[in-house]
């Protein structure tokens, strides 16, 4: 999860590595620090708890002027955030920083006499390792290639020694690495967000390679420190797209970006004249297409409930396909067979989700298709899947999901028309799904001109509850799981997802005062039941907020309703109040909206 950013070159490292340590604190923001290195062999190694803006005081007493140096922001695993525990570690002439978790640091640590632990990380065992294999006359990227071929468990990092002041040594297992390339400059970053502004022109290290960073260039090496070739891509994020653009938090940027972003994920692939879907980068035949009768859609979090709801329009879609949804990091240690003509849709924001990513390796080994739906250009998952298609939602700096969301449902929406199409499924409920996705980004809009003052109001009324209950049916009920993920995760409150139906078997009980019940009222076949629900809890005191498309009677202790041309895609409207609901909760609370405790953006460690 952690954030990692290194320089070295002509400019003043200091500034570099801090502006990209705040640009990549969403990724984690226990602890942070940085060392650079002058020409004289002399290392300035600052670290502080808590936050970047923690760091900046003592970067502000710095009078350093060096030109090479890494940094760090952390997320924690190993040892609790404190100064102590903060990145770079140090380890004689070695410092380092890391993402990931070497799982037999306890064995190595054992067999390093040498070396006195100031911390209780695994990273600085790793030092120390490096450190141990750094004697006389050895190369530094040797020293971190013999190191690296003893670690179990996985890693990016960044490496510079006092020895060799010209170079950055960086290598990646499972945890993204970016190295930019600028004029007379290099640059390392966990993710691009870090180098925008600095250059467009980046390597991404792939797993189980390494290089060597200066200022006149790369070069790629295997792990066996053999020499690689190496591909430079084009990073397309602007500096306008991480920037808050006066909004008072990221998150709700994000949320209002939801009618744009949208209209990316769909432009040039939804065409209302001739009510057709072409997706594009599935790389399958009309005939590969025809012959799917099973998909298996696999994420965490935010991705997997964007998965459940897909899967219900899938079903409905594609008369006869069997749709699983799994959690990745259940999914990953199952025992399980996939069977004939399986699609496995891998979805995931930043395409570096560790237990996603461990999934579609197991999935690939059954010689099962795998198709990406996927935001960031590049990433590792985006790599290695057979197919798939960007959602295009830009970067999301928020740590919760919004706008990802929306256009992963949408983009699993759009591959279910294609499947439809190539089976030769009624033009009528195809043509229904084209019409409604071509007009969601409208309907989306007029949500969030219309409804956010409500929201605001809505949330204040129920800011001082500690606990909710969400509930829906049908496709209300992953809306709802959606729901209550975005209230607690950024509120704080105890917010469970339930189907309605599921009440009367357990649920009930935990109706009385210190709860308030979100109750999804879809106006479509399944009114009366989740009608009859909701009664149920009125019944019990319940405070009830219905949140509907419906003009038909409801009875709850406060009503919105969403005026809207939608049908069938009802609920991801229903959802964007959803969002503005718990973002003006965790105002109202007094959160860090945009970096919620204990949370970071990308889970790149199990």
């Amino acid at each position: 999860m952690c954030g990692i950013v290194g320089y070295v070159g002509n400019r003043e490292a200091q500034g570099i590595l801090t502006g990209g340590l705040r640009r990549l604190e969403y990724r984690g923001y226990d602890s942070a620090g940085i060392v650079t290195l002058d020409r004289n062999n002399q290392a300035t190694l600052l670290r502080s708890n808590g936050k970047v803006s923690e760091l900046d005081l003592l970067v502000g007493k710095s009078n350093s002027t060096d030109g090479v140096g890494i940094g760090h922001t952390r997320w924690a695993t190993h040892g609790e955030p404190s100064e102590r525990n903060a990145h770079p570690h140090q380890a004689g002439d070695i410092y380092l920083v890391h993402n990931g978790i070497i799982e037999n640091y306890k064995e190595l640590k054992a067999e390093l006499k040498h070396h006195t632990f100031a911390s209780d990380t695994d990273t600085e065992v790793l030092a120390a390792l490096i450190d141990s294999f750094y004697v006389e006359d050895t190369k530094l990227i040797d020293a971190v290639a013999q190191a690296l071929q003893l670690v179990v468990g996985t890693y990016g990092i960044a490496v510079i020694s006092a020895r060799n002041p010209d170079e950055v040594v960086v290598a990646r297992a499972g945890s993204p690495l970016i190295i930019g390339i600028g004029n007379g400059e290099t640059l390392i970053a966990s993710d691009a967000s870090a180098l925008i502004g600095h250059t467009k022109q980046a390597i991404y290290l792939n797993d189980g390679e390494m290089a060597i960073c200066t200022a006149n260039g790369v070069e790629l090496r295997d792990l066996a420190a053999q020499p690689i070739s190496a591909q430079v891509e084009t990073i397309e994020v602007d500096m306008e797209a991480i920037q808050k653009q006066g909004y008072d938090h990221f998150l709700l940027k994000e949320i209002n970006e939801q009618p744009a972003t949208l209209r990316s994920t769909l432009k040039g692939r939804v065409s209302l004249v001739e009510k057709q879907v072409r997706l594009g980068g599935l790389n399958m035949t009309i005939d590969e297409l025809k012959e799917i009768e099973h998909v298996t859609i696999v994420g965490c979090g935010t991705a997997y409930y964007a998965g459940l709801l897909a899967s219900y329009y899938l079903e409905k879609l594609v008369e006869g396909l069997t749709v699983d949804v799994v959690i990745a990091s259940e999914f990953r240690y199952r025992s399980f067979h996939l069977p004939a003509n399986t699609v496995a849709l891998v979805v995931s924001q930043s395409g570096e989700t560790a237990d996603t990513l461990a999934c579609l390796r197991e999935i690939k080994k059954q010689g099962v298709r795998t198709l990406g739906i996927i935001n960031a250009v590049g990433s590792t998952i985006a790599r290695e899947v057979d197919g798939g298609t960007y959602v295009h939602a830009g970067p999301e700096i928020s740590v919760a999901s919004t706008k990802a969301f929306t256009s992963q449902v949408s983009a699993m929406i759009m591959f279910g028309i294609e499947v439809a199409q190539a089976k030769g499924i009624s033009s009528e409920l195809i043509s229904k799904y084209i019409e409604e996705l071509s007009i969601l980004p409208d309907e989306i809009e007029k949500v969030l001109k219309t409804k956010q003052d409500e929201a605001k109001r809505v949330a204040k009324k129920y800011a001082r509850y500690d606990h909710a209950l969400y509930l829906g049916r049908d496709v209300g009920f992953p809306t709802a799981l959606e729901g209550a993920l975005k209230l607690k995760e950024i509120s704080y409150v105890h917010a469970d997802g339930y189907p309605t139906g599921e009440l009367k078997h357990g649920t009930l009980a935990l109706v009385d005062d210190r709860f308030f019940e979100v109750f999804l009222v879809l106006d479509d076949w399944l009114f009366d039941k989740s009608i009859s629900g909701l009664s149920e809890v009125n019944a019990r005191g319940g405070h009830i907020l219905a949140i509907t498309n419906s003009k038909k009677e409801i009875e709850a202790e406060t009503i919105v309703r969403i005026k809207t041309k939608l049908d069938i895609l009802a609920p991801i409207v229903l959802n964007v109040f959803q969002q503005l609901f718990a973002y003006y909760i965790a105002v109202a609370r007094g959160n860090n909206v945009d970096q919620p405790r204990n949370l970071a953006k990308s889970v790149t460690v199990e």
